[in-house]
């Protein structure tokens, strides 16, 4: 069986110079109230419109008929780049509206913060 570790009280601490006198602490607490709400990810919301964005500019290039000026990478590059803005656009917008949405339903808390140090002599 092992001997249970000792630890010194929460109101004492062993002085860091080696000497066993205990050194009082002092033990500040401030009250704060805060908001507390849940807010969307924007660079997901974001990046998921991007991505919707390139399937659609997939499926427009590859259901337009063949083009003698533009090859196909050419017109889904093109088709990519504005389709991913709009998609990216879109995306910050919904993520935009979900945030007005829950700042609603958002609560007010108190929250304690404790700071312990040394007492000053």
């Amino acid at each position: 069986m092992t001997d249970p570790v000792s630890t010194p009280e929460p109101d004492e601490q062993r002085s860091p110079h080696g000497a066993d006198a205990p050194v009082p602490l002092e033990t500040e607490v401030e009250r704060d109230t805060v908001t507390v709400r849940r807010a969307p990810r924007y660079p997901r919301f974001m990046t998921l419109g991007a991505l919707v964005g390139a399937v659609v500019a997939l499926i427009l290039t590859v259901s337009f008929p063949a083009n003698d000026e533009f090859d196909l990478g050419q017109v889904f590059g093109f088709l990519l780049l504005a389709c991913a803005a709009i998609g990216l656009a879109l995306g910050a917008l919904v993520a935009l509206l979900i945030d007005r949405a829950t700042a609603r339903r958002a609560k007010s808390v108190t929250v304690e913060h404790e700071t312990i140090h040394p007492v000053d002599e």
